[in-house]
């Protein structure tokens, strides 16, 4: 027989391009379409459908950037469509196949009631399923002008900058017939042909589809009567789609979902109406479907709903009453988890698992966190403290240099507690259930022969949208079908629950999933990141400072205050705001937010330190200070957590300057040297009289290098970027500083290079055993990487990062791919390097992103050279990303092992505060264990007076510690995330003891404490 399978082949595909979809909708009258273009940002939906409309003229164009029309469509079906299904399509310009990153509309009824969201795969609106004849039609869209960000420069990504200029036209409104018949058979021919270009040509079923398809479409069918013939097409196709699948094939669990990005190409008020329009679509299908499931994460989402849109909320209520409706994934949003410190990940389970509980009467089991750019090893302990069971992402599956190998697995985390996690083999949370998905999977599944079983997250997503009918309709060709895996709408808790069950012995993965890509988040948008990491600690001192004025004093706990604070935080941890790979928009907003939560947060922290420091109590007072440490850790004579009056100040100290131009700087614990050029040549631990800068290798040496990835510019850095590099010697100014802290000797060291500039200040405090470094960087570099070295001579085998709740061993060699491909690496206050017998940290109160390298000397000994990652300068998808004045401190800890890490790191991140006053502030708790820190001291949320105590072993050891009370309490409980008793048969509660309680934690365990106040 002739091979004429090409030919055939491109036939089918023409057929169904250029004549079965487009006779899906026959016969169309257009309707009359009115305007009104909304002046300024969105109106209320009461204030548009009030407005003055006016008629559209012919190819008007509307929606400058941003902008939002209201176009009124009115008309009636035709008397002679009696007896047919009868649709609104309605194409406002949309771009093609960029559902959710372009214009978008939401259909409304007259009441304000919303209908269905319209996108460039989703254009049509049901009028009547069969019709009488007669019924009037009356709509309103509103219409969001949400411009397509594309290209490197582009100023269509704020508001402010992206011109007037009317972006889109209005192409089709109109009335249609809609013919079923003809739209299952396009479904047919979709889901048989997809899946017969996955099958091997030598594969029988290849050719039997081939020419059922064939006979069906050149035989059947009269392509000048396609309705008329249609069910005859079908009747050739039935045995094939009749045919079941393998008893041995792959099982799929299909859940509805939409990646709705909580902000990336569009800002935060956008994502509402996106949720809205996709909420719409959603609901609409499942009402027409029953057995549809749909499954949607970010209790911020659904909040957003249940105050913007309370029609749409009512929607999703019911149908999560019914089952259909799911909410996953137990988090306030899908945040970044690479930078969130511990207690705000572990808040991020608390905000978003009690808004399922309270508003909906819904446990959930799973984290779903499909896009985040990589996974602390702290998740795991934390997914079961919030009372979850199951762990669920894809992105992993974007690393470049090396394939993960399982895609069902136990993940264990640093404490060892393990999680049933499951990565999709689909590689997307988009699916379209498409022929050359459901093939893929099977293929790229990666436990064949122990297990069969995945999940696929099917919709459009990241801009919204969601499973549309057609994504529907193949899943239902798909149940059970000759060479194909089997497809079935599920409960994701069902899929977890049949996975775990057929694969109870998966295998176990340690440790941190990192994503090898992405690396450049750790450090684009520096605002962002320190907003963040100031806005965390501000929250820490917030709550312990407000519950000790309470339990203390009578002082009124802002509940209110520190839940909406806290929820904000919550929402800018999102995992395209915080790493800083959104639109300029989104980071313009999150600067201006941080400021004002900084402020609010301060005034907090203002209110109830005066209360305890007895500043209102008269004049003599006023005369003298308080000096409040909210570190875990005591310091300089004031007991953690706790404060006293104020101590003499040290006598001042200055740099000695040295012959050649430089400066000495000496405290009795350190003494550095600072050479003409202004760089950092010697530091000197003088307790073990050890240099610790790398001989001929100066310290604190600022370098640039050129940062043009290969593509996801704010996302990304290229290995290859280490091929060049320039070292920022050239010296402005080295002075002293004369108004240093008293007892502080430091210099000033100014720097200018390309159109930018950087101001350091280099000191060492009293008896501090660090060098402190504060940095002012006014940078106006483009596609440039600006980073700080320090060759420090220590032989380091690995580095120690902080992460959430411990921290996280890195090799420094690059002896295998998976060591290789860690060239950038995420740490939160502290990265520490050492040898046997000695240990160097650097500290910071902003930066994430670090590299480590090793080298070995011509005198054989070996620099371990570590970096702070401190700005970038990507031009997408803000062209503007990081321009202007920073300003970040970071310092050298020689002699440090890793609990002294961890002590300077919460000191630089919460300096002392001085407050008018003369009281003795007696803390509320204290720990006998340098080892055991403190990340929450608070009143339990729901308003009890009882005092919360979050804490964790930190240095990977065990810990037998001693918990004292500075209050009386009639009880020890140990909770869950959420404050509720956890089972004593998981961890039992200590006995309350002579006012404290006798704790035993194995390496980095958190436990939660809640304690009744006597």
């Amino acid at each position: 027989m002739h091979d004429d399978r090409a030919l055939v082949e491109r036939r089918i595909a023409r057929i169904l391009r250029e004549r079965l979809r487009p006779a899906v909708h026959g016969d169309a009258v257009p309707l009359s379409v009115q305007v009104w273009h909304a002046p300024g940002e969105p109106p209320p939906v009461a204030e548009a459908l009030g407005a003055e409309y006016r008629p559209v003229r012919p190819d008007e164009p509307w929606g400058p950037a941003w902008g939002t029309s209201w176009f009124h469509l009115t008309g009636s079906v035709p008397a002679g469509w009696a007896g047919r299904a009868v649709e609104a399509v309605v194409d406002l310009g949309f771009t093609p196949d960029r559902s959710g990153f372009s214009a978008e509309g939401l259909v409304h009824r007259p009441d304000g009631t919303a209908v269905k969201g319209l996108n460039p795969q989703n254009t049509w609106l049901r009028i009547a399923d069969r019709a009488e004849g007669g019924e009037p039609v009356d709509l309103y869209v509103e219409a969001a002008a949400n411009p397509l960000i594309e290209g490197v420069g582009t100023r269509l990504g704020d508001v402010l900058t992206a011109g007037e200029e009317p972006l889109y036209r209005v192409r089709r409104v109109v009335l249609a017939a809609f013919d079923e018949q003809v739209w299952d058979l396009v479904q047919d021919v979709e889901v048989l042909s997809q899946l017969m270009h996955e099958l091997s040509t030598g594969d029988p079923r290849r050719w039997n589809l081939l020419r059922a398809l064939e006979q069906a479409l050149d035989g059947a069918l009269d392509l000048n009567d396609i309705p008329g013939t249609a069910a005859s097409a079908r009747a050739v196709l039935a045995p094939q789609l009749a045919a079941p699948a393998a008893a041995s094939a792959h099982r799929v669990s299909a859940v509805g979902h939409a990646h709705i990005d909580s902000a990336w190409l569009w800002p935060l008020r956008e994502t509402v109406r996106k949720v809205a329009r996709t909420v719409s679509n959603v609901t609409s299908l499942m009402d027409d479907d029953p057995g549809f499931v749909f499954a949607m994460s970010s209790a911020q989402q659904w909040a957003w709903m249940e105050q913007h849109r309370p029609d749409v909320w009512e929607r999703m209520r019911k149908k999560v009453a019914t089952g259909q409706f799911v909410p996953v994934g137990g988090m306030w949003v899908e945040s970044d988890t690479n930078m969130p410190g511990g207690e705000a990940l572990a808040r991020q389970l608390v905000h978003g698992k009690r808004f399922f509980l309270d508003k909906l009467g819904v446990e959930t089991n799973e984290v779903w966190l499909p896009d985040s750019f990589g996974y602390s090893a702290a998740l795991p302990q934390l997914v079961r403290l919030s009372r979850s069971r199951w762990f669920l992402t894809q992105k992993i599956s974007w690393s470049q240099f090396n394939k993960f190998p399982h895609h069902t697995f136990w993940w264990e985390g640093l404490d060892g507690t393990r999680v049933f996690t499951h990565f999709p083999p689909v590689d997307t949370y988009n699916s379209e259930l498409s022929g050359a998905e459901m093939a893929h999977l099977v293929r790229n599944f990666a436990d064949k022969g122990v297990a069969n079983r995945s999940l696929v997250p099917f919709g459009y997503g990241d801009g919204g949208g969601g499973p549309t009918r057609e994504m529907l309709a193949r899943a239902a060709r798909l149940r059970d079908l000759e060479g194909s895996a089997r497809v079935e709408i599920e409960h994701p808790a069902t899929f977890f629950a049949k996975a775990h069950e057929d694969y109870p012995d998966a295998p176990v993965w340690v440790g941190e999933l990192y994503l090898e890509l992405h690396r450049g988040t750790y450090t684009s948008q520096a605002k962002n990141k320190q907003g963040n990491r100031r806005s965390e600690h501000l929250l820490y001192e917030a709550e312990l400072w407000s519950a000790t004025a309470a339990v203390r004093a009578g002082h009124p706990y802002p509940y209110d205050e520190l839940d909406r604070i806290w929820k904000t935080v919550l929402l800018h941890q999102f995992h395209d705001i915080l790493p800083g790979s959104s639109i300029a928009w989104v980071h313009r907003e999150s600067r201006a937010t941080y400021q004002r939560l900084a402020a609010e947060l301060e005034a907090i922290i203002g209110a109830a330190q005066r209360v305890l420091a007895g500043s209102d109590q008269g004049a003599e007072s006023a005369r003298t200070e308080v000096v409040f440490n909210a570190a875990p850790h005591a310091r300089d004579g004031v007991p953690a957590q706790g404060g006293v009056p104020v101590r003499e100040a040290p006598p001042k100290a200055s740099p000695t300057a040295t012959d050649d131009g430089g400066y000495v700087l000496d405290n009795g614990v350190l003494r550095a040297a600072v050479d003409a050029r202004g760089l950092l040549i010697s530091v000197v631990d003088l307790a073990s009289d050890r240099e610790v800068v790398a001989p001929g290798s100066p310290a604190n040496l600022l370098q640039i290098h050129p940062d043009l990835p290969a593509e996801w510019d704010a996302w990304d850095v290229d290995h290859t970027y280490r091929r060049t590099v320039s070292d920022l010697v050239d010296l402005d100014t080295l002075e002293p500083v004369r108004d240093a802290q008293p007892g502080t000797a430091a210099v000033r060291v100014v720097r200018r290079f390309g159109e930018s500039s950087a101001t350091q200040v280099i000191s060492l405090a009293p008896g501090a055993g660090r060098v402190d470094i504060s940095t002012e960087v006014d940078w106006h570099e483009s596609e440039t990487f600006l980073k700080v070295a320090f060759p420090l001579d220590v032989r380091a085998e690995r580095s120690t990062a902080e992460t959430q709740f411990g921290y996280v061993h890195r090799a420094t060699d690059t002896n295998t791919s998976w060591e290789a491909a860690k060239f950038e690496i995420c740490a939160h206050r502290y990265l520490h390097v050492a040898e046997p017998g000695y240990g160097i940290a650097l500290v910071n109160d902003s930066t994430y992103g670090h590299d480590v390298t090793r080298a070995v000397r011509p005198d054989g000994g070996t620099t371990t050279t570590v970096r702070l990652s401190l700005l970038r300068a990507p031009r997408f998808p803000d062209p503007d990303t990081d321009q202007g004045v920073h300003r970040l401190s970071f310092a050298l800890v020689p002699g440090a092992d890793l609990a002294d890490a961890t002590r300077e790191g919460l000191r630089l991140n919460l300096p002392e505060r001085r407050v008018a006053g003369d009281a003795v502030v007696e803390p509320l708790i204290r720990i006998d264990h340098d080892g055991v820190v403190v990340s929450a001291v608070k009143l339990a949320d729901d308003g009890s007076g009882d005092v919360v105590v979050r804490l964790y072993e930190a240095l990977g050891a065990r810990a037998a510690a001693r918990l004292e009370l500075g209050f009386p309490a009639t009880a020890a409980t140990v909770t869950d995330l959420l404050e509720r008793p956890l089972p004593s048969s998981e961890t039992p509660a200590p006995p309350l003891d002579g006012g404290g309680v006798d704790l035993a934690l194995r390496p980095f365990q958190i436990l939660t404490l809640r304690f009744p106040v006597g």
